[in-house]
């Protein structure tokens, strides 16, 4: 049911607010999950060393891909199933089957785990000998796949207070239950520490959802709802596939790379990448827990639609472009302390890729309308093959021509290209269009991010002065122009 004109003025009037709130408060959370990382990273270095930090990492690495695959992607197609269902009479059914499909998948992979633990050890580190430690990482798969479902139903209904106080208190007991562990027992510790910060995380989301959720419990019926199943499942294994098709490019771009190039130009090209992801990811992260669920809501009503993502690419232009022109005037900075002076050479490189995150951001808010709308044909066919099929076409042929320059001339080619076919497809399917002040607030960002991505060109002292001038007064216009929308 579409909301009337009068309840739509509401939703407007209160959308600038909750987007920035969104993004303070996921924002807030993501950095605060960094944190955390980075301390836990530290402990397991200076308690493990080496060793233990790579033995760490292999396990890590290991129950993530297996709980990606076994989650089948239904945390994220819940998501938009429950946000869509929100208002709904059919949500108690939504609920039920959420959480039955959440426990069978958590179930499978643990089973999985657990009876292919001894190839598991084969395969990752070559021998049996860490046989036992896949079979009692099997609980932390578990955990994790439960936590993960329960966090999609909490994100869905839009509880984001509840969610982000989760996280924190989550993460703060793993760290501080895990960490004595890694003192206590060395190695042996690594396992039982992922596994109580499974458990912590998955009991404070479901303690949060059950506080949050006053839905009706129903029994259901596999049989009597399997068309509901099957299309929460279908989702889900598009959405995973479109990860899996995505880390495959990401595999063929490095082993191009590797070809053509050198194993050193691999590790440089990945340490660029890395950087600029996480030094603008967190923004991208918060603006799709909160964005996404909001967009689902009224989903049929595409003037509803047009006005939220337009106001997202609005604010989403406001927040990024400081971070962007002060990723380009620090680069040398940050590839100093975060890494060494022999990766020197990357630093025209992260200024391409910090200037080709501003297109990104442009499109962002335009790549979820088919998701939200749940056409899942053209998601598929844009979003999955054509954009990964783009990216991986520019990446090889820039590189074959202009080295590692030309991976970072890919990210603002593929940004551009992203823009154009989402304006084309929205517009064509709903009557999407770009409004006027989106366009100016589009423009400003440019021009901001342009100058000073071209002033990184020029040496001299002269040059940084002006990038940081140019910062200041990107930061001082935004922070005028966000607090105006509030207004």
């Amino acid at each position: 049911m579409m909301p009337s004109a009068e309840d739509r003025n509401k939703i407007e009037d209160n959308s600038n607010r909750s987007i920035l709130k969104g993004i303070s408060i996921f924002g807030g959370v993501q950095i605060f999950q960094i944190l955390i990382n980075l301390v836990r990273g530290k402990f397991v270095a200076m308690i493990l060393g080496p060793q233990g930090m790579g033995l760490s990492s292999l396990l890590y690495t290991s129950a993530t891909t297996i709980q990606t695959f076994s989650s089948l992607g239904i945390n994220f197609a819940l998501v938009r199933e429950i946000a869509a269902k929100k208002n709904d009479s059919s949500l108690p059914t939504i609920y039920a089957i959420a959480n039955k499909l959440i426990y069978v998948t958590a179930v499978l992979g643990a089973l999985f785990c657990f009876s292919f633990s001894h190839y598991l050890s084969n395969i990752t580190f070559g021998s049996p000998e860490y046989t036992i430690y896949f079979m009692f990482l099997s609980i932390m798969v578990f955990f994790s796949i439960a936590g993960a479902g329960k966090l999609s139903i909490l994100q869905g209904l839009h509880e984001v207070k509840r969610l982000s106080r989760s996280s924190i208190v989550g993460g703060l007991t793993g760290l501080f239950v895990g960490v004595p562990l890694y003192y206590l027992f060395g190695e042996n510790g690594i396992v039982p520490a992922m596994i109580v910060l499974s458990i912590s995380m998955f009991v404070f989301y479901n303690y949060s959802l059950t506080k949050a959720c006053k839905i009706e419990r129903i029994k259901i019926s596999w049989k009597q709802h399997n068309t509901l199943i099957k299309k929460i499942i279908i989702l889900g294994l598009i959405l995973m596939g479109g990860t899996l098709v995505g880390n495959f490019v990401t595999y063929l771009i490095n082993l191009f790379v590797r070809t053509y190039g050198s194993i050193d130009n691999v590790g440089l090209y990945q340490a660029a990448n890395s950087i600029t992801n996480q030094y603008v990811g967190l923004v991208f992260t918060s603006l799709s827990l909160d964005y996404f669920p909001r967009l689902t809501q009224n989903v049929n009503d595409n003037d509803f639609v047009r006005d939220i993502a337009n106001r997202q690419i609005i604010i989403l232009s406001y927040v990024i472009t400081p971070l962007i022109i002060g990723l380009i005037l620090t680069a040398p900075l940050l590839i100093q302390i975060l890494l060494s002076e022999e990766f020197k050479s990357i630093l025209e490189l992260m200024r391409w890729m910090g200037f080709g995150i501003l297109f990104r951001a442009f499109s962002f808010p335009m790549g979820y309308i088919t998701y939200a709308k749940d056409n899942r044909k053209v998601y598929f066919w844009t979003e999955i093959i054509l954009s990964n099929t783009i990216n991986l076409l520019c990446s090889c042929i820039a590189y074959y021509y202009f080295n590692l320059i030309g991976l970072g001339i890919t990210v603002v080619i593929t940004g551009i290209l992203s823009i154009l076919i989402g304006l084309y497809v929205n517009h064509k399917l709903y009557g999407f269009s770009l409004e006027k002040g989106t366009m100016i607030s589009s423009v400003i960002a440019l021009s901001l991010c342009l100058s000073a991505f071209l002033l990184s060109f020029i040496d001299g002292i002269l040059s940084y002065l002006s990038m940081t001038v140019l910062m200041l007064m990107s930061a001082t216009v935004s922070f005028l122009r966000l607090k105006k929308m509030i207004k």
